[in-house]
Order: C-alpha cells, then structure tokens, then sequence
C-alpha cells in the first residue's frame, strides 16, 4: 500500500494543480547588476562551448598526434584503415590523458577560485591560461616565436606574462606541424625500405606487372604488429612532449 500511495502522488499533484508550466524566452533588460553578470556568464559559457574544438586544436597536443597519425596510416599503405574518426577519437584521448595535469592547475587556480568568488574575471583568465602558456612555451621553438614577434614588431619579452596569446598560439601552431612532419618522416622510413626491397625482388623476377604495393602492405602490417608499433608510437608521442 505504501509504494501504491507514492506512486500515485505525483498524479494527486497533477490533478490538484492542472496548470502546465511555460517557460519565458522574453529578452529584458537587467534590473540589477547581478542580473547582469548572471546574463554575461552564460554568454561567455555558451562562447567557449563553442569554440572548445577550436580551443583544443590550437592551444593542446592535439595537433601533432593527428598529423602524425594521418602520416602513420599513410606509411602503412592503409589510406582507408583506421577510419579517420578512429584517429580523431585516438588523438582525443591522448590529447586528454597529456593536457589532464595542465586543466588540473588551471581548474584550480583559476576557475574553482572565481566559481568562489574570490578573484575577479581577469585574474581567473589570467590563472586558468598561465598553464596552458607554459605548456605552448615549452613546445615552441624559439625561431618559429621570435617570428612573429618580428612580424608584429615587438620586443623580445622577459617573462612568460610577456608572451600574448595572439602570438604564442600561431608560434606553437608552427612548431607543432614542423615537428610532427619531423616524426612522419623518420615513421616513414622503414616502411619505405620495405618497398624497396619488395620492388627490387619483383624487377628480379620479372614480376613488373604485379603491383609492390599489394605484396608489401602485408609485410608492412606484420612488422608494424610485430614491434608492438602502436605502443612505440604513442609512447614515443607522449613523451615528445616536453
């Protein structure tokens, strides 16, 4: 009789009070400033649902680890295998797994704090950025810095306070496209030896019309699986980092 009588309150509810509940999508003007902040909160979080993919292209590990997975999946002759959401998805994951201890110190010194009230919205930016800019620093050769700071004409900075984001993001951009062209290169070496020595077998033959590629990509895929290569290559991604 219990559970009866609970299952039917809600339906007690309903009858007693009918009214269906509207939702008020009027726009009005704010009549306090909480109101207004309360307003501009919601806009700046809807702005960084928005553009989080963008954030997470250029200003993480993102980068290099889809680049150098697009030149993996070339080398192995496999253009259609794995799928590219599998490599996005990958690439994702490990661009989580590498960034988790960067959004760590930025959740705690600047988006916990400010949830708190205790700083303002531009000490919290600056607090929620810092590491992510350390990160971008360490992984940014100072040529492909002093580049745009040419560019723009602007003083060598001091600090990392001095770097400003419009120039620190593009700079790292550079240098992560350079240095995973760098790791696709040296992946594409052994499976370029295994093409050759196929091709050089088959002309040894006389096998000119039979296609390298479609007696090499087995034995492409077997050494790849036999050096455990998706191992030696994320370890050798994740530790790239510096």
């Amino acid at each position: 009789m219990k559970k009866l009588f609970l299952i039917l309150i809600p339906i007690f509810i309903f009858a007693a009070a009918p009214q269906i509940p509207t939702v008020n999508l009027s726009l009005t003007a704010p009549e306090t400033p909480k109101q207004l902040v309360s307003v501009l909160n919601i806009t700046i979080l809807l702005t960084l649902l928005v553009l989080a993919p963008s954030i997470i292209l250029v200003m993480t590990s993102f980068v290099r680890l889809l680049v150098v997975f697009g030149f993996l999946r070339q080398a192995l002759g496999t253009p259609q295998s794995p799928p590219t959401t599998l490599l996005v998805s990958l690439a994702l994951v490990l661009t989580f797994f590498i960034m988790e201890p960067y959004a760590k110190q930025a959740y705690n010194t600047g988006i916990k704090p400010y949830m708190e009230e205790k700083i303002g919205y531009d000490q919290a930016f600056n607090n929620a950025v810092k590491p992510f800019k350390k990160f971008m620093i360490k992984n940014t050769r100072e040529k492909d810095l002093a580049l745009f700071f040419r560019i723009r004409h602007l003083p060598n900075p001091k600090t990392i306070d001095d770097v400003p984001l419009t120039i620190l993001v593009p700079a790292f951009m550079l240098s992560e496209l350079k240095t995973a062209f760098e790791i696709g290169f040296l992946i594409f070496l052994p499976f370029l030896i295994i093409d050759m020595v196929v091709s050089s077998i088959l002309m040894s033959l006389g096998m000119m019309m039979l296609p390298p590629v479609m007696i090499s990509l087995p034995f492409k895929i077997l050494v790849f699986v036999l050096v455990d290569g998706w191992n030696l290559i994320v370890m050798g991604l994740v530790q790239s980092f510096k």
